[in-house]
């Protein structure tokens, strides 16, 4: 099932499909497209990463947060037996697609495909008792037969999930990641740091199973479209009044 986005195509997420039963009759670039999903095959089965350290190399910044001053006289320290919560790309909704052709999502119809092949995490105390999370992602955009160059939105929930019994979701945050596709370039590398995934300290037997999810969510996208209200019309100006005499003809100054 799949949400008409604002480019005439359909957004759904899926497992990773890949496209080797393109026809041989497909035009050339759609056996290009073939060779060029190849890779997102094995990069979406990539575990996810011990530390945001591990990003610094791909985000160009450093995994440690800034030394806050406040933090530092509260003393604001995780214990050391604290294990941050592991970070897994929710099943079903691990691959974002779209078709050029409603209810065929055959491969041949495809305009582009985006996967996330690399997570990490951070965890640090942000208050007495409130734990924060932040997430790293590295994802790709690679375009099918049908796509084009140009901007591409990637809608992305992150949440942090009590993954016990009964399973129960802490925190949630939804975002929207701008990818831009460039003229004659058809896989194009993105990447991604959410923070202020705030929850409280868990119970220790808790936590380990909390686990941060994060999964395409078109359907969010298409909600937050649909609610956002057109810009009020500027106020017409009034009417003027035209003042009539009522007096009847030729029955000024009579008696």
């Amino acid at each position: 099932m799949g949400v008409k986005n604002g480019q005439g195509g359909v957004v759904g997420v899926t497992e990773f499909r890949p496209l080797y039963r393109i026809p041989a009759r497909s035009v050339r670039r759609g056996a290009a497209a073939l060779v060029l999903f190849a890779p997102l095959l094995g990069a979406c089965s990539s575990p996810s990463l011990p530390s945001m350290s591990s990003f610094n190399s791909i985000f160009g910044s450093s995994g440690t947060p800034a030394t806050d001053a406040n933090a530092s006289a509260a003393n604001l320290t995780l214990p050391n037996d604290f294990d941050c919560p592991s970070v897994s790309v929710r099943s079903g909704a691990s691959t974002l697609t779209s078709s050029a052709v409603p209810n065929d999502e055959a491969a041949t119809n495809l305009r582009y495909q985006v996967g996330i092949s690399t997570t990490a995490r951070e965890c640090r105390l942000v208050a007495p008792g409130v734990v924060a999370v932040k997430v790293g992602i590295q994802g790709r955009v690679i375009l099918g037969p049908q796509g084009s160059p140009g901007p591409i939105d990637v809608p992305i929930r992150y949440a942090v999930v009590f993954d016990g019994v009964p399973q129960r979701t802490i925190t949630t945050k939804f975002e929207r990641i701008a990818v831009t596709v460039p003229p004659e370039d058809s896989n194009v590398l993105f990447s991604h740091i959410v923070d202020g995934l705030e929850f409280p300290m868990p119970k220790a037997a808790e936590l380990p199973s909390y686990v941060v999810y994060i999964g395409f969510d078109p359907f969010s996208a298409q909600q937050m479209d649909r609610t956002k209200k057109p810009a009020p019309r500027p106020a017409k100006p009034p009417k003027r009044q035209i003042s009539q005499d009522r007096s009847q003809p030729g029955t000024t100054g009579q008696n």
